[in-house]
């Protein structure tokens, strides 16, 4: 057996590893500084948040600064410094059905009357009306402030324009004035009453649909769509109806006095042209609201006392406020009596 070792069969001995670079102490000034940059961060966050909700809550102050400056000048400003407007036509202007809300309530046309006639640089009122009637109820009391302030204020005249009509409840509040302008082609008149509805008791029998209505007084259903109409309730609303006609009749006879050329015709509800208007003694003349502030008036600066809704009421209408109060109208108007 021999001793000899092949070198080739030996292994090699296994070479030194390299050293490894040795790990760097953990500094304590990282960790602190690491914390402090998240203080910062939390800080400045609350700092955005803070100041997010301060613009809100300025831009929350200014919109009720806003619409507190709004509500004032829409309700209390009508021009009527008359330092600084002068000698000058006062003018109100009634657009839309007379009734409860809108321009043609008594609650928006007297406080401008008052406003107009009271304004020592106003020398004459012009009503400007565009109106197919409405509520007896608040053309009468439109027309008897018209009357009390001609009484109050005899040097200062009260006019009425025409624009495009003026029937029924209009025309109630146009008799009130000194004068009455038209144009040819108006509409005057109307002068009426009616109370309008539906009956639906033909339909609920063919249907089967029987009505339950329980009343505490025997008259207490009167006017229920869903009833019969009996002869009792129908005569009861006719001599109703019928003493709201004269009272528009005798206030038309009143404003309008040895003017009026009276026909069969004229209470009857029918409507006519201004230009035959003029010939009954309906209107006067014909004229504009700047015709009438030059020629008649003789003053041509015209300063508006209308008073305008109010940026609050136009942005609660906007959201629904009146929501409720609009469909409740709206189921009174169906059986109250109107001027149209």
């Amino acid at each position: 057996m021999s001793d000899n070792i092949d070198p080739s069969s030996t292994p090699a001995p296994a070479p030194n590893p390299q050293p490894q670079p040795p790990k760097p102490a953990v500094n304590a000034s990282n960790w602190e500084r690491e914390v402090l940059e998240k203080l910062v961060f939390a800080t400045l966050k609350e700092q955005k948040a803070a100041r997010r909700w301060g613009i809100f809550f300025k831009a929350l102050t200014l919109l009720v600064i806003v619409f507190a400056l709004s509500a004032y000048f829409d309700f209390s400003w009508t021009g009527s410094d008359s330092e600084t407007l002068g000698r000058h036509t006062a003018l109100i202007e009634v657009e839309g059905a007379i009734e409860s809300e809108g321009s043609g309530s008594a609650a928006v046309v007297i406080p401008a009357l008052n406003k107009a006639f009271s304004d020592s640089g106003s020398v004459a009122v012009v009503l400007h009306i565009n109106s197919p009637g409405g509520s007896p109820v608040q053309a009468g009391m439109i027309v008897d402030e018209m009357v009390r302030l001609r009484k109050g204020y005899p040097g200062k005249p009260l006019y009425v324009v025409v624009d495009e009509i003026c029937a029924s409840g209009c025309y109630y509040i146009a008799a009130g004035a000194d004068r009455i302008y038209v144009n040819k082609a108006s509409i005057i008149g109307s002068i009426g009453v009616l109370m309008d509805g539906f009956g639906f008791t033909g339909a609920m029998e063919k249907l089967g649909v029987e009505r339950r209505l329980l009343t505490a007084g025997e008259n207490k259903g009167f006017m229920d769509p869903f009833s019969p109409l009996t002869e009792k309730h129908k005569q009861h609303a006719q001599a109703m109806l019928g003493e709201i006609h004269e009272q528009f009749i005798q206030v038309v006879r009143n404003g309008r006095g040895k003017r009026l050329k009276e026909t069969p015709d004229m209470f009857s509800g029918l409507f006519w042209t201004g230009a035959k208007s003029i010939d009954m003694g309906l209107a006067d003349a014909y004229g504009t609201v700047d015709t009438v502030a030059r020629d008649v008036v003789k003053a041509e600066d015209i300063v508006d006392y209308t008073q305008h809704e109010g940026l609050p009421e136009r942005v609660l209408k906007k959201f629904g406020a009146a929501m409720g109060a609009g469909a409740m109208k709206s189921a009174v108007d169906t059986v109250r009596p109107s001027l149209h």
